[in-house]
């Protein structure tokens, strides 16, 4: 048999981008979406932005990859990015795999977090100091790679690239740890819930002091949610309190070993991933 794929160029791909005829290109494969735009839960206008172009980048900014909670199984409109977060079926598709890619993403999520830094900088949302975020942003983006080029071959420099960018995912590993791995409340407290909605959300991780610098004062995650602003190195001295005190009122204080709340990271991340596979097996077998 012949081989049955028909390439398109980039030249064709531009042909097709007005509302009658809309192309759009994501991960290498072309896809005509001139009659399903309307059906787009996000809208017709974030597609006909795209129309004729490779829109890989995009579509995958615009779709969520982790989900903690059947509650979040819906598309959302985000207030700080503004737009809606679509939960379509490639969504359904990345959360059901959810406990396998976590880690693997984790460590180059420090991608995401340039990204978004650019995005906000040079958005029309009020920034701080935008001149001087810049400014750094340029420092920079000046000093990093002329170390990495610094490196004698082009073998040690992707590994340095990618070792800095895997160091760098354990903090975001120990952000999710932190959240992850405790009950997931959506929507607003209510009444004065507040403190008690911290209790409930947020763990703890145990370690001896001597470990207090590979975490960085966050395996106080509770403590520092109930005083943001005290000094990290202080979060430790507070702890005994913040206990007595959930102890007192009949709150649950939460507080597991590293290796443990990674391990009820996976289960959160898992139950949520059978729950997404399950609505995407049911559209499947729906639609056909």
């Amino acid at each position: 048999m012949g081989d049955s794929k028909k390439y398109i160029t980039a030249e064709e791909l531009k042909k097709h981008n007005k509302r009658e005829d809309v192309w759009i290109s994501v991960q290498g494969k072309v896809y005509n979406v001139t009659d399903w735009i309307k059906q787009h839960p996000g809208g017709d206008i974030p597609i006909l932005n795209l129309a004729g172009q490779e829109a890989t980048d995009a579509f995958i900014a615009f779709h969520p990859v982790f989900a903690v909670s059947s509650s979040l199984f819906k598309s959302l409109n985000s207030t700080f990015y503004g737009r809606e977060l679509t939960f379509d079926s490639l969504a359904k598709f990345f959360v059901s795999y959810q406990h396998f890619t976590f880690y693997p993403i984790i460590c180059v999520s420090r991608v995401n977090l340039f990204v978004q830094t650019l995005l906000l900088l040079f958005s029309k949302r009020k920034v701080p100091d935008r001149f001087f975020n810049i400014l750094g942003i340029m420092v920079f983006w000046t000093w990093f790679p002329l170390l990495v080029l610094s490196l004698p071959n082009w073998t040690e420099r992707v590994l340095f690239v990618l070792t800095s960018f895997a160091v760098t995912g354990i903090q975001h590993v120990q952000f999710c740890l932190n959240h992850f791995a405790a009950d997931v409340y959506v929507g607003q407290p209510k009444g004065n819930d507040w403190f008690e909605k911290q209790t409930a959300g947020t763990i703890d991780i145990a370690c001896s002091p001597q470990m207090d610098w590979f975490f960085g004062g966050l395996q106080f995650q509770l403590e520092h949610h109930l005083f943001p602003r005290l000094p990290r190195c202080q979060l430790r001295k507070i702890s005994p309190i913040v206990q007595d005190l959930c102890k007192k009122h009949n709150l649950s204080y939460r507080s597991l070993s590293f290796f443990e709340a990674n391990r009820w990271t996976i289960r959160t991340l898992r139950t949520a991933a059978m729950q997404a596979r399950g609505m995407l097996w049911e559209a499947v077998n729906t639609h056909g």
